[in-house]
């Protein structure tokens, strides 16, 4: 290849299949190599792999703007064939000059931005809308089954706690009895003192079970997902998978709000003062 300089730089070669000279401009502001090397390949379907090396052997990676690659010696490997290629020396540019150059760089930059940012936000935007509703339309019965497990569950832990306040109220209602009808009040303060102990002893064993303190909401909440997991293996519900979807929309609903922020849409400033 040999490397001609009319403006925009142009990459000749010689294509494999027809052996015919091609030649390639090349944007170096805006091209990558990755960019050329698929319209070289483009040109020509007989190119099976195509890639570029530094001299040192080390491979230049896709993403690198041509501006970069041709400013040193570098190797074209087309197919089994490789190219040294070197870019033609350009004069050295005086301190005002190449400060200007960088100003022009930074305009063709934000004009670039300018014109197709809208597009690629409203691509975007459509993007994670279709995702949006495809995780939704995903998620919609395992949330159904979900408010039917946890109506249950919730149900019955809920019976459980009034089967709680019905056992602790007979158990009163038995002490009192067997402590003025039947036996007297001496008799009956040992087994009052052990019954207490033993209560003591059983908050003492949760404790040591499950490593929490025995506070009546922290218990409630522990028997209810206790029911939930239980019903849901009885129901099939896969609760890794609805937890993964969860996951998703949320992340989805995250970067589309994100994208539609004001800053993102270059609002006026008054504008946005006034959203806030």
């Amino acid at each position: 290849p040999e490397m001609l300089w009319h403006g925009l730089p142009v990459i000749t070669l010689t294509l494999p299949t027809r052996r015919e000279r091609c030649q390639f401009a090349v944007k170096p502001m805006v091209a990558t190599v990755g960019a050329f090397l698929k319209d070289v390949q483009r040109e020509d379907k007989g190119i099976v792999k195509a890639e570029v090396f530094a001299t040192d052997g080390s491979k230049v990676s896709d993403a690198t703007l041509m501006e970069v690659l041709l400013r040193n010696d570098f190797k074209l490997l087309i197919n089994s064939t490789a190219y040294s290629v070197s870019p033609p020396v350009k004069d050295k540019l005086s301190s005002e000059h190449a400060t200007e150059m960088e100003d022009i760089k930074s305009l063709i930059h934000r004009l670039f931005v300018a014109l197709h940012l809208e597009d690629h936000q409203i691509r975007k935007e459509r993007e994670l809308l279709q995702k949006l509703d495809h995780l939704k339309e995903q998620l919609m019965p395992l949330e159904q089954m979900k408010a039917k497990i946890m109506d249950s569950a919730d149900a019955k832990t809920s019976r459980l706690l009034w089967v709680g306040l019905a056992l602790m109220s007979t158990q009163g209602g038995a002490l009192a009895w067997l402590t003025w009808w039947v036996y007297s009040w001496d008799i009956m303060e040992p087994v009052t003192y052990f019954i207490t102990y033993g209560s003591a002893m059983a908050f003492y064993a949760y404790f040591v079970l499950t490593k929490q303190d025995y506070l009546y909401p922290d218990v409630k909440d522990r028997q209810f997902l206790h029911y939930f997991y239980r019903k849901s293996k009885a129901k099939h519900f896969n609760v890794e998978q609805y937890n993964k979807l969860k996951e998703d929309v949320a992340e989805a609903e995250e970067s589309l709000r994100r994208l539609r922020q004001p800053l993102h849409l270059r609002l006026p400033i008054q504008e946005i003062t006034n959203k806030d």
